[in-house]
């Protein structure tokens, strides 16, 4: 039965829960407290953007939906360099290559798509992400606009119809005031005006872009915020003032979360002085490098020439690193890796055909960064130090916004503990708008009671080898597991 006219999707990336506050965000503090908000929601593992928005999409983990990290070493694609999924190009030559999608299960959008339902998404991430959350768009016919012009996105005729009616594409400053103010325009005016699909859906790039490069809690940072929040409350006025507005479901999510950086620790550069000669992700280039290392504050290391007596050698010398807080290795166990003391993938959900042969994470804690938020890890580089960073298993990376209002509201307004991540919100859409919801999505409808009333167990398991023990905890929905929080202990 369908529960909604209409589906509105707003998504801040890297919105941190503990944010929304009446101060910060009251638009959004006050949408929360007439909805329902999952409080626990999480992410997925990597937490990183393109692997969360596929896992929106797909309403699958990277173990189905093969996105395994926002950089990745795929030599069934390329051997010349790591593969980037932020570039239209990489995207491109990964389909040419494969002869098929990059993303191959099914989607949210091939989904709409077979119903007959119409998609429109407004985006200013990067041309991966665009992509992403909804592969196959110019396929189905749907309409995906990017804020980084018509090369960044599958249906560039989007570009070039808002270019025509709001004029050229805003520059790139940081914060990102003039991009807000151009996709909330396009959004109101022109996707909710006039177009008005079943499914409409905005990405905005804060606060994450904010988070990484004027920190978490600094005074631009707050003010871009405070412009994403008034945002969405113009988003929320446009629909109060449509006469079907009661009929339509609004959802408000992150991707993921961030944590503050304290330091950093060159993966790639102590590797290579230990030996094992690793290309950096970024050089997009081998040169005859024995592995591959993606960073962040986590990262994948990948055995160039398959050697897997490396791989082993390489995961005990991370374990005796102080910088490292957790390890991971392919292995038929739920539990336990291939190399003793390390964490299986299938643990984490990313046993894909695509996985790499060894991952870290580099140590974090709770403890509270300089303007007093929780949250503090090492990264290997990319963003100045007390910068915002995500990818690991925080728990202020993985906990994300996640609240339902208006027609997706459901039961007494409030907050909820019960297990829910981003892999629901797509099953939820499909719920939502009467539609059945793929065997392959491991999210559920949170529109279902069963799934509302759920209990919060959480299950915590520990390994280690030596002095090195890691420990991390989840909660259980059925096959899917989310993370709740991972790390070294001591």
């Amino acid at each position: 039965m369908q529960k909604a006219s209409r589906v509105v999707v707003v998504v801040f990336d890297g919105l941190r829960p503990d944010m929304v506050t009446p101060e910060r965000m009251p638009n959004l503090a006050a949408f929360a407290g007439e909805g329902t908000w999952f409080r626990e929601a999480r992410s997925v593992f990597p937490s990183m953007t393109r692997v969360a928005t596929s896992s929106i999409s797909t309403g699958a983990p990277p173990a189905l939906h093969g996105i395994v990290g926002n950089s990745f070493y795929a030599p069934e694609i390329t051997r010349d360099f790591v593969l980037d999924t932020s570039l239209a190009a990489d995207i491109a030559l990964a389909e040419a290559r494969l002869d098929g999608p990059l993303i191959a299960v099914e989607t949210l959008g091939d989904r709409l798509a077979a119903e007959g339902k119409r998609f429109a998404v407004v985006h200013s991430g990067s041309a991966g992400s665009t992509y992403a959350i909804n592969p196959r768009a110019a396929a189905h016919g749907h309409w995906t606009f990017s804020v980084m012009g018509g090369e960044a996105t599958r249906t560039p005729h989007a570009v070039e119809e808002v270019v025509e009616r709001f004029g050229p594409l805003p520059p790139r400053t940081l914060p990102r005031f003039e991009e807000t103010d151009y996709v909330t325009r396009v959004f109101v005016e022109h996707v909710l005006g006039e177009m008005d699909p079943d499914l409409a859906l905005i990405w905005f790039n804060e606060p994450d872009t904010s988070f990484h490069y004027k920190f978490l809690a600094s005074d631009e940072t707050d003010a871009v915020i405070t412009a994403v929040d008034a945002a969405f409350g113009r988003i929320r006025a446009a629909i109060a003032a449509r006469p079907d507005a009661e009929d339509i479901a609004i959802i408000v999510a992150s991707d993921h979360g961030q944590i503050s950086s304290s330091a950093v620790a060159d993966i790639a550069g102590l590797l290579s002085e230990a030996g094992h000669k690793a290309a950096r992700a970024s050089a997009r280039a081998i040169d005859g490098a024995a592995v591959t290392v993606t960073g962040g504050n986590m990262g994948e290391i990948r055995m160039v020439y398959g050697d897997m007596d490396r791989r082993d050698q390489i995961a005990r010398w991370l374990m005796q690193r102080d910088e490292i807080g957790m390890v991971f290795t392919p292995s038929d166990d739920p539990v336990r890796g291939a190399v003793d003391g390390t964490f299986s993938t299938t643990l984490v959900g990313l046993d894909h055909a695509r996985q790499p042969e060894l991952v870290y994470v580099l140590r974090s804690d709770t403890g509270l960064d300089p303007h007093g938020l929780p949250g503090l890890g090492l990264i290997t580089g990319g963003v100045p130090v007390g910068g915002g960073m995500h990818g690991g298993l925080n728990r202020h990376e993985v906990n994300t916004v996640l609240i339902l209002g208006g027609a997706a509201q459901g039961g007494a307004p409030g907050q909820t503990a019960v297990p829910a991540g981003i892999v629901d919100i797509a099953p939820t859409v499909l719920d939502l708008l009467g539609l059945p919801v793929p065997a392959g999505m491991r999210g559920a409808s949170l529109m279902q009671d069963e799934v509302r009333r759920r209990a919060c167990d959480i299950e915590t398991v520990e390994i280690g080898a030596g002095a090195f023990r890691q420990r991390f905890s989840l909660m259980r929905r059925g096959a899917h597991a989310f993370p709740v929080h991972g790390g070294r202990i001591g």
